[in-house]
């Protein structure tokens, strides 16, 4: 009996042994692709099952990829070169190049195609541009510097405000699209639209559809128009 316990613990010794071997042969190998890619977590479990290799980090969970850094309570990665993560409760990323910042309850990421997908309460800020964006569902295509944002959504800048159902927020030209029942408010001035579209750096805004608007003129009056 004490025999087969102690076989059975140097077995276990053995798998805990291989897990972390497994870990720091396999870092290396990340690090060395044209990408570097880290992880760490308190507790790290690994399967090795073949086509579903899969590691799973929690307790202070993080990866960081290149100029993005994501944390997480949990968070697991899967895929060939730990392409995919999905990260859950309390979920913090930070794109350095891009100077945007972002909190969710859940995101999934695809680090060749640099994308990610954010869920739950999320905000977006985007500090090179002064802009904060909340909404259920986020999507950042970095490639196309498009960010897509649904339900719920309010966006506050500089000198704007506004919100509706569904946005589309072009970095490359600084262009945001909000449809939905949109809403904006700019300098004391409301407009209503079926389709409303921003222009940040040239500071223009293009009504389509139904439109509505009320203008504060200097002198406190007011106009309303359709």
């Amino acid at each position: 009996m004490k025999s087969s316990l102690r076989s059975a613990h140097a077995g276990a010794v053995h798998m805990r042994a291989f897990g972390l071997l497994l870990i720091l042969v396999v870092s290396p190998l990340v690090a060395a692709s044209p990408e570097s890619f880290r992880f760490s977590g308190e507790r790290t479990s690994v399967s090795l099952a073949e086509g579903r290799e899969r590691t799973v980090l929690t307790g202070n969970a993080e990866i960081v990829s290149d100029d993005t850094q994501i944390r997480a309570d949990r968070i697991e990665i899967y895929g060939r070169n730990f392409r995919y993560a999905v990260a859950e409760g309390n979920v913090q990323v930070v794109d350095s190049k891009r100077d945007i910042h972002l909190s969710a309850t859940r995101l999934f990421f695809d680090r060749e195609a640099d994308q990610l997908r954010a869920e739950g309460n999320v905000i977006m800020e985007d500090r090179a541009n002064e802009l904060l964006v909340r909404g259920r569902f986020l999507e950042n295509r970095n490639e196309e510097e498009l960010t897509i944002v649904q339900a719920g959504v309010r966006i506050l800048g500089d000198e704007l405000t506004a919100r509706g159902e569904y946005a589309r927020y072009r970095r490359d030209i600084d262009t945001l699209e909000i449809s939905g029942m949109p809403v904006v408010f700019r300098k004391g001035d409301e407009y209503r639209a079926t389709r409303i579209t921003i222009d940040l750096d040239r500071d223009e805004i293009v009504l389509q559809g139904e439109v509505r608007g009320r203008i504060t003129t200097n002198d406190d009056a007011s106009e309303d128009g359709e």
